[in-house]
């Protein structure tokens, strides 16, 4: 297989680049996050949740509207991120709530000064 490079080459490898560190920064900051603090943020986690959905399926759209050559393909990466990542948010919430572990949120503690993180 050689390499052939084309003018959408450097694209093509910039947005290769670009979703596995979108993937790896979803996958290791927001279910993680979720899990840890689960039994705080259980009740509002899904609402925000199912918004990034609806955000994502109205991208999805756009980029289907304007890219037709490419329909089937963007339509398969939108819906299989977002079965994934709602797979994930359901565990993650699941996981949290059932192992009661301690928080890394501290909502008790009132912060002083400007950003204090606690």
């Amino acid at each position: 297989m050689a390499l052939q490079l084309s003018a959408s080459s450097g694209v093509a490898f910039l947005v290769s680049y670009g979703i596995v560190c979108e993937i790896i920064a979803k996958v290791n900051s927001s279910p993680q996050t979720t899990e840890l603090n689960a039994e705080k943020r259980a009740p509002t986690l899904m609402k925000w949740v199912h918004l990034g959905m609806a955000e994502s399926a109205l991208v999805v759209g756009v980029a289907v509207v304007i890219d037709k050559k490419y329909r089937m393909p963007i339509l398969a990466g939108g819906l299989l991120g977002m079965v994934v990542t709602e797979a994930e948010y359901i565990h993650a919430k699941s996981s949290g709530l059932a192992k009661k572990g301690e928080s890394t949120e501290n909502w008790d503690k009132k912060p002083e000064g400007g950003f204090v993180y606690g």
